[in-house]
């Protein structure tokens, strides 16, 4: 079987820089949104989708040099972001001030849903998050706060409540019968919690070094009914390592995603094979068995996404 066309490497991923709302305004102008796997949320229609195959998830990338800020917004799924290089902020809450926390490279957020949330690249270089979103459809689009509509309208963007962005920069009008995106009002956003930093990391956050450590016989479940993160997005998450790598896999009935954080690894199966880097992104089909281990020598560790068929929707426990 082969699967060249369900492996996207890092190289040739195709960024676009008008995926949302706030591609014009001064500090977020410079991010570069990937969607790899599944329509994902962008509301442009430059956004190249590399993988259009449904997998009940969706797997995108967020790329930003130094100081370069995502602005705060909301999903109505699940938002899981693991950091595949640099030193990021992540923030929360109303006017993000609610709490943060500092991610490094291999550290993953199961972001609870109905908080705003937001990041920036707090590192030296430029930096790359990868995102796991809930639902085929990713929840349908993604809900700004009030203040992002109001600073993307100030520098010539207008998004229209069918979802699509309108750039006055370039004499783009709203449609006949397309209205201005309504902004949530104070009713709606005084029911929106607004949970403090000591409430989010123990149930949402888990470093690189700890998942090491604790996949050093069987790989460790990181999200899901059991895993350190519970949660039933639709998906759940393994970390796996040299030490817990061995063995087929089973073929599973709902597609698998690999996708390494450290070294390289080599994937097998019935009649074929392919080796991934950091950055790459492999989906397995459904029904396939497999082998994954790593190829080299030295640090090696990959992310393993797998549908569950559970519905999509808010966060929740077992």
């Amino acid at each position: 079987m082969d699967l060249s066309d369900r492996i996207v490497r890092y190289g040739e991923l195709q960024p676009c820089k008008t995926a949302f709302i706030d591609a014009h305004t001064p500090g977020s102008d410079q991010k570069e949104n990937f969607t790899i796997i599944g329509g994902g949320v962008s509301e442009s229609p430059d956004q190249h989708v590399h993988i259009s195959i449904p997998h009940g998830f969706n797997i995108g990338a967020a790329g930003q040099p130094p100081r370069c800020r995502n602005s705060l917004h909301d999903h109505h799924t699940a938002e899981a972001f693991f950091v595949l290089s640099g030193r990021w902020r992540f923030f929360w809450g109303r006017w993000g001030t609610a709490g943060e926390v500092v991610l490094e490279a291999g550290d993953i957020f199961n972001i609870p849903t109905g908080i705003f949330r937001g990041f920036e690249n707090i590192g030296t270089d430029y930096g790359m998050i990868m995102a796991i979103l809930g639902g085929d459809d990713a929840g349908g689009g993604v809900m700004w706060a009030p203040q992002v509509i109001e600073d993307a309208r100030a520098h010539g963007l207008v998004l229209g409540d069918d979802g699509k962005l309108y750039d006055t920069k370039r004499q783009q009008r709203l449609p006949e019968g397309v209205n201005p995106m309504p902004l949530m009002s104070d009713e709606e956003l005084a029911k929106r919690p607004e949970p403090t930093t000591a409430e989010v990391l123990p149930n949402h956050v888990a470093r690189y070094w700890d998942m090491v450590a604790l996949a050093d016989r069987p790989p460790c479940k990181v999200i899901g009914a059991t895993g350190l993160l519970k949660d039933r997005p639709g998906f759940e998450v393994d970390f796996i390592t040299r030490a817990s790598a061995g063995g087929e896999q089973p073929a599973a009935p709902h597609p698998t995603v690999l996708m390494p954080v450290t070294g390289h690894w080599r994937v097998d199966w019935a009649d074929g094979h392919a080796i991934l880097a950091p950055g790459d992104t492999m989906s397995v089909p459904e029904n396939l068995s497999y082998r994954v281990a790593p190829s080299m020598t030295g640090d090696a560790a990959l992310y393993r996404i797998t549908g569950t068929g559970d519905p999509a929707g808010p966060t929740r426990v077992a």
